[in-house]
């Protein structure tokens, strides 16, 4: 079984200056100080594009993992996706969709995965994964929409 939910972020940046912040490795580094992760493999600092591949390194409930995805669909500036090509969970697809307003844009995140270890790992999708995915992913959309922004609170599941 897939887990998976959305966050919105509204923004004042256009879409294209929001694109290119959510593909900014320097920028995720950044947003994420908290868990220490840093791109060690792959593209390792500016902008990751259509094919690319980056492995990233973070310390999560006190464990280090390891993570290297690859961006599987490009479509500037309107979204781009990026599923896990090697690293801990079973799967792991994280969508970017970028939609303008009158004053900026709307940045949607989709996440889908599933966690390893059959059902041990469903119960812990649900009870511990998600809730802490979604408050990094909000965090993230967050600090990349900057000062002039406004949270909807998108925190519903799919």
């Amino acid at each position: 079984m897939t887990a998976s939910f959305v966050c919105r972020t509204a923004s004042a940046l256009p879409p294209e200056r929001l694109f290119d912040l959510a593909r900014s490795v320097d920028a995720h580094v950044e947003s994420q100080r908290g868990s220490g992760e840093r791109a060690v493999a792959g593209v390792t600092s500016g902008l990751i594009g259509a094919g690319q591949e980056v492995t990233w390194r973070a310390r999560h409930f006190g464990i280090p993992l390891t993570m290297t995805s690859r961006v599987t669909a490009f479509d500037f500036p309107r979204s781009f996706t990026d599923e896990q090509v090697k690293g801990p969970f079973r799967s792991f697809r994280h969508i970017h969709e970028f939609e303008p307003t009158r004053g900026g844009c709307i940045m949607t995140d989709r996440v889908e995965f599933t966690a390893p270890f059959g059902p041990l790992g469903r119960v812990v999708e649900r009870l511990v994964l998600r809730p802490y995915l979604q408050r990094l992913i909000t965090d993230r959309g967050d600090f990349l929409a900057g000062p002039a922004r406004e949270h909807d609170g998108g925190r519903q599941a799919l």
